[in-house]
């Protein structure tokens, strides 16, 4: 150990050796030594900075680190909580989910019943006024003026309900105002269409003795339900050709799965004395095309714009919510000149498709179901009917059908299940019993009575 200690010591420096000296250290510098070399232990003298680099550090140092200081973020400050409301208003709707069953004209409407619920936190809380209307608002994003709010959007009150007379002291605590309504059967469904949209809202409005207003509203989801009927037949004449399409089609489609449509095209064949012309069927497109119409009312200060009061602009949009091409899947009979094609067709979810309305306001959604066909002609001998040739001629047959595009019933219940039954469906009652009998007296004839062998 103390030999180690003392390596670590710097020699003071020592006259020149002598030459033989040098000779033999040459010697053994090529052996490696067998200690680690050695080191001073005097600290090494600093170098005298200059001016400019004692300058950058004190800018650095000033500039850097309050910038640094600034990044910092400051705590932050605790969210300030904000005072109870004295009460609040809730809903519960307790009625089946709201559906038209059938068309307007024969729809008997939808009952929605449920209870509006004050919740009171206070101990005492005066209530002045209360009340709830139903609304149906009708927003068009195609307006007569861009930002008039009038010109845009137009509500209907369908019906109100005023709970209270007069002031009403209610204690901490919940408090129930029931309500039940029937809505007509002739209103459209909830619509949110392209260029206009269809809602329904129940509003509620609590007024307290201090002025404060309690408002609570919720959006309605109203549908339209059309029951199923018999299959539709359609026949569709393609002149000047011999051609007749016979298609058969479901009364109702959904707009979540698909349906079945059957097609017949007779008159392929045209015979003759020695040949046979005929048409052969290349290749079939559908889709199915939805449009819109919907008429944009103005608004008395800018009725102008329209050519007076009471009148607006009508827009129509019509959009391909679903299509397909159908290449193969046909049987062809010459024999009988007929082509037989069955397919199924379906609505693009993606595009969010809209039922069938209709409504006084001018707002409509109608579906159609449009099939293009491409026929060839061909020529043949009626000697050899198999080498048919063709003469190059080619149709294109394009026809179209109605659909009705209606949502699922759901759990939707029909009014006319839920309603008490009429007056006129009441049997006539039985006859009165008469206290007093005025006739010949009635003899007891139990004892003629018997069993019979």
């Amino acid at each position: 150990m103390p030999g180690r200690l003392l390596s670590l010591v710097r020699p003071a420096p020592a006259s020149s050796p002598p030459l033989d000296q040098l000779k033999g250290q040459k010697k053994h510098s090529d052996i490696p030594p067998l200690f680690p070399p050695v080191y001073s232990v005097e600290r090494p003298s600093q170098k005298n900075k200059s001016q400019e680099s004692l300058v950058m550090e004190a800018f650095k140092r000033h500039g850097l680190g309050g910038r640094q200081n600034s990044f910092k973020k400051s705590p932050k400050a605790s969210p300030k909580a904000e005072p109870q409301p004295a009460a609040i208003l809730n809903m519960v709707v307790e009625s089946p989910p709201l559906v038209f069953f059938n068309s307007p004209q024969t729809s008997t409407g939808a009952i929605i019943s449920g209870l509006l619920n004050l919740e009171v936190h206070e101990p005492n809380v005066t209530l002045e006024k209360m009340e709830m209307r139903l609304l149906a608002v009708v927003t068009t994003k195609k307006p007569v003026h861009q930002h008039c709010p009038d010109c845009t959007s137009q509500t209907t009150e369908i019906h109100k309900w005023e709970f209270l007379r007069g002031a009403v002291q209610l204690h901490f605590g919940q408090h129930s105002f029931p309500f039940s309504h029937l809505i007509p059967g002739h209103l459209p469904a909830t619509t949110h269409g392209q260029i206009t949209t269809l809602d329904y809202y129940l509003d509620a409005v609590g007024t307290l003795s201090n002025g404060k207003k309690l408002e609570y509203k919720r959006a309605l989801d109203i549908k339209r339900s059309i029951v199923p009927g018999p299959d539709k037949h359609s026949i569709r004449i393609f002149p000047p050709t011999n051609l007749t399409a016979s298609v058969k089609l479901p009364p109702v489609v959904h707009p979540i799965g698909d349906f079945g449509v059957e097609m017949r095209l007779s008159g392929v064949t045209q015979t003759k004395d020695d040949s046979q012309s005929r048409w052969r069927l290349r290749k079939l497109n559908w889709r199915i095309e939805e449009t819109q119409k919907s008429i944009s009312p103005a608004c008395p200060k800018h009725a102008n714009k329209v050519g007076g009061e009471g009148k607006g602009i009508l827009h129509d949009d019509t959009r391909t919510i679903a299509s397909e091409e159908v290449k193969t899947g046909w049987k062809t009979d010459f024999t009988e000149g007929n082509i037989d094609c069955e397919f199924r067709a379906r609505c693009n979810i993606a595009h969010n498709p809209l039922c069938d309305m209709d409504s006084q306001s001018g707002m409509s959604v109608r579906h159609n179901l449009v099939i293009e066909m491409v026929v060839a002609e061909e020529w043949a001998p009626l000697k050899k009917l198999s080498q048919a040739t063709p003469t190059g001629a080619a149709r294109v047959l394009r026809t179209q059908f109605h659909l009705v595009l209606t949502e699922r019933s759901g759990m939707g219940i029909s009014w006319d299940e839920e309603q008490p039954p009429l007056y006129e469906d009441v049997p006539a009652s039985p006859p009165t019993y008469i206290g007093d009998y005025d006739g010949p007296p009635l003899h007891d004839e139990h004892d003629e009575l018997h069993l019979g062998p």
